[in-house]
This record gives structure tokens, sequence and C-alpha cells, in this order.
């Protein structure tokens, strides 16, 4: 597989849960803006609630300027109510849907993208496309319990070569169509995963470190990030176990781990 070297830095700074800065080149995104601190409750719909184990390394008044904000679905450890009262308004919001409806009802700047549609940044004479990729948060019908999720593509695009891309799982659960987001974007750079094994009432919601792995196998990207893996009581999969079977199962790539409050390069 060809990796571009982008013009720019491709950062990931993890601030906790599955909040992250990206820095893309000239561009600046926050993803699934979660700044409720330890022992705080995060309010998961149908009256669950799961307690906050760790601090988040930023609140809303330390981000920079952001050009927009990527939001995997409307759950209150990925958007809660210290977001909802205290993230600056300017920046559009792209996500579901399902979230977009309420967040503009709260004053944002939703940009609501359906499966496999896209929105473009510009600045200094380069591109941010980010494309709205398949999401399931629950097998069968259970998927009805839980909001609609999305996962997304980062492609930056400065006019040299192919464009560096960057894969945000969101909240899913494995399946063999994810395999769809190489074959209609291409080649992945990177890959931010969400782990966790979450469990509700006893069901599995979010990738843990065998789902994640088959994940790795079927997009291979040359970078993987994993996030979303202890913060909350209903994570269940400790990173440990995927960082064993990445080892273990000699998967692809390289894997990056991130501490909350650090940084770490996306390139490979």
């Amino acid at each position: 597989m060809s990796t571009p070297t982008p013009a720019h830095d491709a950062t990931c700074e993890f601030i906790g849960t599955a909040t992250t800065l990206l820095r893309l080149g000239p561009f600046t995104v926050l993803t699934d803006p979660n700044f409720l601190h330890r022992d705080q409750l995060a309010y998961l719909g149908k009256g669950l609630v799961s307690r906050r184990r760790t601090e988040p390394s930023r609140d809303p008044a330390t981000l920079p300027d952001l050009d927009a904000v990527v939001l995997s679905h409307l759950h209150g450890d990925h958007f809660d109510r210290v977001a909802r009262r205290e993230l600056r308004r300017e920046a559009p919001v792209l996500t579901t849907s399902h979230a977009a409806r309420r967040l503009d009802r709260w004053g944002f700047h939703p940009v609501a993208m359906g499966r496999w549609t896209t929105h473009t940044l510009e600045r200094d004479g380069v591109g941010l496309r980010v494309t709205a990729t398949p999401g399931r948060h629950a097998p069968g019908p259970a998927q009805a319990l839980l909001p609609p999720v999305m996962g997304s593509v980062l492609e930056l695009d400065d006019g040299a070569g192919r464009p560096f891309r960057v894969y945000i799982t969101g909240d899913t659960l494995y399946r063999r169509s994810l395999r769809a987001v190489v074959d209609r974007c291409g080649p992945l750079d990177a890959m931010v995963i969400h782990l966790g094994g979450t469990r509700i009432l006893g069901m599995l919601v979010t990738m843990d470190d065998r789902q994640g792995a088959r994940l790795v196998q079927a997009v291979r990207p040359a970078v993987t990030v994993p996030v979303h893996f202890d913060d909350y009581g209903v994570f269940r999969s400790p990173r440990a176990d995927f960082e064993r079977r990445f080892a273990r199962d000699g998967l692809p790539g390289d894997l990056r781990l991130v501490e909350r409050g650090q940084t770490v390069s996306l390139v490979p």
C-alpha cells in the first residue's frame, strides 16, 4: 500500500473516552466531545447511566479554534451536558440526522450526514473531505434501543498525490460490511478505533479486542490508535487486551498507544 507523507503534520491528541483533537494539515477537528469529570454520570438513554472513572485532559475553555466537530452519535459519553453548555458554537458539527435535530435546537450548527455522504472544508488551498461511514451500535433488533451511529473518513488533500486518510470508527460493532470503507474511500493511513467492549444489559454494543482485531484485518490501516477503552464502568474490554491480541495475531500496520493529554503522530 502506498502511503503519502502529508505536507503538514497529522496528529491525534487524546482527551479521553472518544474525545480527540485531530490536527490534519491546517485543520483542527474535535471528535465526540465528552468533558464530564471523574464520578459524574453519563446518561445513555432509556434510563441507563454509567459513572466516569477518569478525568479528561482538557475542558472546553482550553480548546483551540476548531474547524469542525465530528460526532459519532448522541450519547452522554460522546456529547455531554458540559459540551452542551460550554462548547463554542461556531464550528459545524458533522453527525447523524438523529443527533443533528437535537443539536440544532441547542443552538449548534449541525450538518446532518447520511451514509456515504460527504462534507468538505477548505483552507489555504488544502481540502478536508469528511465521509460518513456505516455503524451499528447493537446487534439485530436491539439497534432500536440505541441512537444511530456513524463512523467517518477524513481525507486531507493538498493536491500533491493521493489524500491522507484517517478512519474514525465511531461506536460500531464489527461487521464484514465495514470492508466497504476501504472499497469506497481507498487505503487508510490511520484508524482511530473505538473499543471498550461496552456492555449494556449484558449486550455488547462496542467492539472488544476480538472484534477490533477483525476490523484491523479487514481494513488494514497503516497506523491504529485505540481510544474509548477505560473511562466508564460499562467498558469491559481494556486496551491491554487489544494490545496483546494485536501482537499475538500479527495484525497489519503499527499500533500506537496514546494516553490522555498526550499526542501521537498518525503518519505511517
